[in-house]
């Protein structure tokens, strides 16, 4: 190789599937490699004495095949690709002897310039394949594929698609307020839409990140009303999908914690529109962690339970058994209940909770104006008032909220 040291390597991707691989050690190299030859679909042997614990798992799950033995002159017949990564450099120049001599390509991990193949630094992000070599300096190839892959990830790196897309719908939690807390799979799928359709509670923060082709339509606005009717809701998300565009329905937390996604994904189910689903992060846990809160702790608390306050106990139409809830030990994280929290704080009094037991409202929580303002079930009625707490806020009922420190 000496000889050849000057010259670039020519990338190539190998398709490994049914081919038979030989990996010599099974230690951190091991370790590190074989999850994307098992990837690959490759026909794994490895030859090595001993073997990290989740290497051992691998074999014990039918993955890899391992002979548990030291390298032999051999082992390499049959294979495409071998891997030399044993501790035991005297095996590791037999091995990679071997492998030149049936001119197997041959990765090194003790001596590159041994080696007649390199591993790069490889990332993948929905169907495309990234991997950088940079001759010696493997960390900056790392850092090189990490930046590549997260732009692609979070659609900072242009990278559109050239063939035809299938027009649908992805229903798209954003998380609970900060633009960072979106998934990233649901930030790729914005830098991909066509229509935009966003929640009031959405990380509006996003939307000045989309192209100015992107049609945005604010679900909250004319010419739907003040409040934009479900069902029209679903008629623009089936309108603009039947156009051939590629739409993206954004709504604050998860699409199915009182989100009304799954209405959505019925409607669309009904027109024959592919509907995706992506998980948020939903502000019943994350806004109390933002403020210090923890929902469940050893020693504290077992349970949480999420709670829909829209509805006052009092309501016909309330569907939640507060005498139950009162009962529970664990804490009760109530959503969309500013304006319900006195008289819902007196209906669980009533039913037996304490009336000192801790409450803390969480304003716009994980965004620059989030605010944490504490109280008890005896007083958060008057507090709301007294403080003009305002929604978007969680509350958090529960010992837990001392555990804090109330900032």
């Amino acid at each position: 190789m000496a000889q050849h040291a000057e010259h670039p390597a020519y990338p190539v991707g190998l398709r490994l599937s049914g081919r038979r691989v030989v990996v010599v050690g099974g230690g951190q190299v091991a370790q590190r490699r074989l999850p994307a030859l098992i990837a690959a679909g490759a026909d794994i042997v490895l030859v090595s004495p001993s073997a990290k614990p989740s290497v051992e798992a691998m074999a014990e799950a039918g993955e890899i095949r391992w002979e548990r033995r030291r390298y032999a002159e051999g082992d390499l017949t049959g294979a495409w690709y071998a891997l030399i990564a044993s501790s035991d450099p005297a095996a590791n120049r037999t091995a990679s002897a071997e492998a030149e001599r049936a001119r197997i390509w041959c990765v090194r991990s003790d001596d590159a310039e041994a080696a007649t193949a390199w591993t790069p630094a490889t990332g993948r992000s929905e169907g495309v394949t990234v991997a950088v070599l940079t001759g010696h300096d493997p960390r900056r190839s790392a850092a090189v594929r990490d930046a590549i892959v997260e732009g692609l990830r979070d659609g900072t790196l242009a990278a559109p698609h050239h063939r035809s897309r299938t027009p649908g719908v992805a229903l798209v939690g954003g998380g609970p307020g900060d633009p960072d807390l979106i998934t990233v799979r649901g930030r790729r799928l914005l830098a991909e839409a066509d229509v935009v359709i966003a929640d009031r509670l959405g990380p509006r923060d996003l939307l000045d990140e989309l192209g100015p082709h992107v049609e945005v339509i604010d679900a909250a606005k004319i010419p739907y009303g003040r409040a934009m009717a479900q069902e029209a809701i679903n008629d623009a998300l089936i309108e603009h999908a039947k156009a051939g565009k590629a739409v993206v329905r954004l709504k604050g937390g998860d699409p199915f914690v009182f989100g009304r996604g799954m209405e959505e994904a019925h409607a669309l189910a009904e027109a024959g529109i592919p509907c995706t689903v992506v998980p948020g992060i939903s502000s019943s846990i994350s806004v109390p962690g933002a403020a210090g809160i923890p929902v469940t702790h050893r020693g504290v608390a077992h349970e949480f339970t999420v709670v829909s306050g829209h509805v006052a106990p009092d309501d016909n139409r309330s569907l939640v058994d507060w005498a139950a809830l009162a009962r529970l030990r664990g804490t009760l994280v109530l959503l969309m209940a500013v304006d319900k929290i006195g008289a819902i704080a007196e209906a669980l009094v009533e039913h037996g909770k304490a009336p000192d037991t801790p409450v803390a409202l969480v304003q716009e929580g994980t965004t620059a104006t989030q605010r944490r303002v504490d109280a008890t079930l005896a007083t958060v009625g008057e507090t709301v008032r007294a403080e003009g707490i305002r929604p978007p806020a969680v509350i958090v009922i529960g010992e837990v909220v001392a555990l804090g420190d109330g900032q």
